[in-house]
């Protein structure tokens, strides 16, 4: 059995790497002048997430052992910057994404989870009753100033104006490096985990007209938390970008984020209700019905008999 997605890994950085499948399982071959190729196995049944960066390349025999086991494979530029592919493993149930497409698609239920996700970051009784999407908006940049500042202030690094520039990479400042660094981390790790589950990254309900909108959505849930701070204590850092990457993951041990991710996701989705997702051992395609909804596949309905 694979583990369940609240209980995998979270992520797992490779560059300047070879991916290959052998006899035992998936290995990044990875060669240095001081000690030739040396293998290392990768958990490919316990990995939720892995980014490969510049440098690295993957077999065809691997890359469909990824897939197989659920494991979303992302295709990152340097200092993982940017997203240029990703892999989109199979999933068992189309329960979260019939329900993230409802919602969307009624504007009165997309309102709802918007509302439902801003509150999530503000403490809904911090959220006065009637507070409309527009005001909320100004509520959580105001937030975001009011956190950049107060960081500013205790790690004594005077005014901080977040910039994302990838064109000028190199000359932005150890707390923007990290905070791109890290975020992009959290991307991959929503991502990731919203696949598995069967959602679609692209229904956003907060962010629109990207493929990554949801991911997004569900991404900022958590920056406050994480991503943040970890990027302002990294001010002194020489290497911003890679101690993000490594802080980022020694910490999500404690977050428990994969466990958060799928909670929140199907709380939004599904605010008033208890779901029990079928045994996939069990489960089988449905057929729908327009007065019964879905009905079981597999059957002869001439004779009302199993095939």
């Amino acid at each position: 059995m694979l583990p369940r997605t609240a209980d995998s890994l979270s992520f797992l950085y490779l560059d300047i790497a070879r991916i290959v499948q052998d006899d035992t399982g998936v290995c990044a071959e990875v060669t240095s002048p001081q000690r030739g190729t040396e293998s290392v196995y990768l958990p490919t049944a316990a990995l939720n997430c892995v980014l490969l960066g510049p440098g690295t390349s993957i077999t065809a025999r691997a890359l469909s052992t990824f897939a197989r086991h659920g494991t979303t494979v992302v295709i990152t530029g340097s200092g993982g910057v940017r997203c240029y592919a990703a892999t989109i493993p199979d999933s068992l149930s189309t329960t979260w994404l019939e329900r993230q497409a409802r919602a969307w698609a009624n504007d009165d239920l997309r309102l709802s989870v918007a509302t439902a996700m801003y509150e999530q970051r503000f403490g809904r009784a911090s959220v006065p009753p009637g507070t409309s999407l527009a005001q909320l908006r100004g509520m959580e940049g105001q937030r975001v100033k009011a956190h950049y500042r107060l960081l500013a202030q205790q790690h004594r690094i005077g005014r901080f104006r977040r910039a994302y520039d990838p064109a000028s990479w190199d000359t932005q400042d150890p707390v923007n490096l990290a905070l791109s660094s890290a975020n992009t981390c959290l991307y991959g790790i929503v991502h990731a985990a919203l696949l598995a589950i069967g959602c679609s990254p692209a229904l956003g309900f907060v962010h629109s007209g990207n493929q990554q909108a949801f991911v997004y959505d569900i991404a900022d849930l958590y920056k406050a938390e994480l991503t943040i701070p970890l990027a302002f204590s990294l001010h002194s850092s020489p290497q911003p970008e890679a101690e993000a990457r490594r802080s980022f993951r020694h910490g999500l041990r404690l977050f428990k984020l994969l466990p958060r991710i799928v909670a929140d996701v199907q709380r939004l989705l599904a605010p008033d209700q208890e779901i029990e997702l079928p045994d996939p051992e069990e489960q089988l395609v449905d057929l729908w019905d327009p007065v019964a909804g879905a009905i079981p596949g597999g059957v002869n309905y001439a004779l009302g008999e199993p095939l």
